[in-house]
């Protein structure tokens, strides 16, 4: 049975491990941030822009003389996203976090049988 890597699963990022067992492979989907009770951490604001620039790049992990490019990268999405997240406004009832993973996670159940 396929494991949802923390970080991603925390950020609503929806990460399913190889086959293989070699690890996890790159996200397919990045879930929305906004309007969550509690609001979205930075560290999950951080492990969505990793996704987005894994997704761009095509990198899992980018090799040691592309780090550095891949890494800030990281850093200026993270920043540009928290910088978007904490100035959008909304009348609506804030999403309660655990209801929203219980029914991705039916969701995922229906779709894929596990």
């Amino acid at each position: 049975m396929a494991q949802l890597d923390p970080v991603c699963h925390l950020s609503f990022v929806i990460c399913h491990t190889r086959a293989s067992g070699e690890g996890p492979r790159m996200c397919r989907n990045i879930k929305p941030l906004f309007n969550f009770d509690p609001p979205v951490a930075m560290d999950e604001i951080r492990a969505a822009s990793l996704q987005y620039v894994r997704k761009i790049s095509g990198f899992n992990k980018p090799s040691k003389v592309n780090e550095p490019a891949f890494l800030a990268a990281v850093d200026e999405v993270a920043r540009i996203s928290n910088e978007l997240l904490r100035s959008l406004r909304t009348d609506a009832i804030p999403k309660d976090r655990m209801e929203v993973a219980a029914k991705a996670k039916a969701r995922s159940r229906v779709r894929f049988g596990r």
